[in-house]
């Protein structure tokens, strides 16, 4: 796994093989960070941004928002080898004054504790048979964690048939191999 673009351009990240967590392919990533670079709905300057990665494993998508100046990532990952692999590749990269890491359950976090923050662009990877992130971005949308123009990109499998347009305003949805990504906002 490496990183695409930016200041850390092609250095490896360490991943986990596990039933739990899958890693974001790279070519997915890449379309994505394309597509936010390059798509006119989108209108995000990495280097004022604040980005909220959820279920983050490793931390692939909220290190590269990082490699390209990202002004702060905030990581969420419950599963506690990932975690411990993110913690590792935010120190190797020499991040961590830019990365703030929870290890917790998601929606008992946002439930629980008042993220003082407001986010310009949230990043949900959930696991591709989990339905249960839709309370998640239900609870996203009822807390108001998010700036005025920010954008919610949500990886899915390709097949899914999740109902998130009830939360959701989809503006853009592309698929590649056995991926779906949601393109859309509050």
């Amino acid at each position: 796994m490496r990183i695409i673009s930016g200041k850390f351009r092609g250095k490896k990240i360490s991943f986990t093989k596990s039933q739990i967590t899958r890693p974001l392919r790279d070519y997915v990533k890449e379309n994505i960070f394309n597509i936010i670079a390059h798509d006119k709905f989108f209108k995000l300057n990495f280097a004022n941004a604040n980005i909220l990665d959820l279920y983050s494993g490793v931390g692939s998508f909220g290190i590269e928002c990082l490699s390209r100046n990202a002004n702060k990532v905030v990581f969420i990952e419950k599963d506690l080898k990932a975690f411990s692999i993110l913690k590792e590749n935010i120190f190797n990269l020499n991040i961590s004054s830019k990365a703030k890491l929870i290890c917790f359950d998601i929606k008992n976090y946002i439930e629980k504790f008042n993220l003082k923050e407001k986010f310009d662009l949230i990043f949900l990877d959930p696991p591709f048979n989990d339905n249960s992130y839709l309370e998640i971005v239900k609870l996203l949308k009822e807390k108001k964690i998010f700036k005025k123009m920010h954008k919610i990109v949500i990886h899915r499998e390709k097949n899914s048939e999740d109902e998130v347009k009830k939360y959701i305003n989809i503006d853009l949805l592309k698929k590649y191999g056995r991926s779906q990504i949601i393109f859309g906002s509050f």
